[in-house]
C-alpha cells in the first residue's frame, strides 16, 4: 500500500522534516561528534548547526530521502573544523585538573576508558576519524569513504592499521 502523502518524509516542510530527524537521530549525532572530539559541549553545538543547515537548505535538498546522510557528513565536517580550530587554541590552554576518584569501580573504568581515549588520540587523525565512525557512529566503509572523500579500500586499510596500533598501544600499557 503507497504511503499517504503526509506520512512521504519527502513532502514534508523543513520544520516537519527537521523535526522528526532531531527527534531520531540528535542523540546518535551528538555521540558520533563527541567521540570525534573527545568532549560534547562543542558536540552538540556541532550538531545543532548541522540541523539548522540543513533546515536552510531543505527546499534546495534533491534527495531528501538522503537528509541523514548530508546530517552525518554535516556533523563529522563540523567535527573537523573544531578540532582544526582546536589545535591551535589547545597549545595555549592549560591541562584541566584531573577529575576526584570516586569509588574503586569507577577509577579503575575510568583509567581504562583515558587508557583507550590516550592511545586513540596518538593515533594518525585519518585512522582515529575512520574507526570512530566505524565504531562509536556505526557506518559503514562505503559511508566512511564517502563522509571522508577517500576510497573504500583506503578505509579498510586505516581501520586495519589503526586496530593494531591500538592493540599494540594497549598491550603495552597494561605489561608492568
Amino acid at each position: 500500500m503507497p504511503a499517504e502523502p503526509a506520512d512521504d518524509p519527502r513532502s514534508w516542510s523543513a520544520d516537519e522534516a527537521v523535526s522528526a530527524l532531531y527527534a531520531a537521530h540528535w542523540r546518535r549525532f551528538v555521540a558520533l561528534a563527541s567521540s570525534l572530539m573527545g568532549e560534547s559541549a562543542s558536540a552538540e553545538e556541532v550538531v545543532a548547526d548541522a540541523f539548522v543547515t540543513l533546515h536552510g537548505r531543505w527546499n534546495r535538498l534533491s534527495d531528501k530521502g538522503s537528509a541523514v546522510a548530508y546530517l552525518r557528513t554535516s556533523v563529522v565536517n563540523g567535527a573537523r573544523d573544531v578540532l582544526r580550530h582546536r589545535v591551535v587554541t589547545d597549545r595555549r590552554r592549560p591541562l584541566p585538573d584531573p577529575a576526584p576518584d570516586g569509588p574503586e569501580e569507577h577509577a579503575v573504568r575510568a583509567a581504562e576508558h583515558r587508557m583507550v581515549l590516550g592511545a586513540l588520540d596518538a593515533l594518525p587523525t585519518r585512522q582515529r576519524e575512520v574507526l570512530v565512525l566505524r565504531y562509536q557512529g556505526e557506518m559503514s566503509e562505503e559511508d566512511i569513504a564517502a563522509a571522508l572523500g577517500i576510497s573504500r579500500g583506503a578505509v579498510k586499510t586505516h581501520a586495519h592499521r589503526g586496530l593494531s596500533a591500538l592493540r599494540t598501544a594497549l598491550s603495552l600499557e597494561e605489561t608492568p
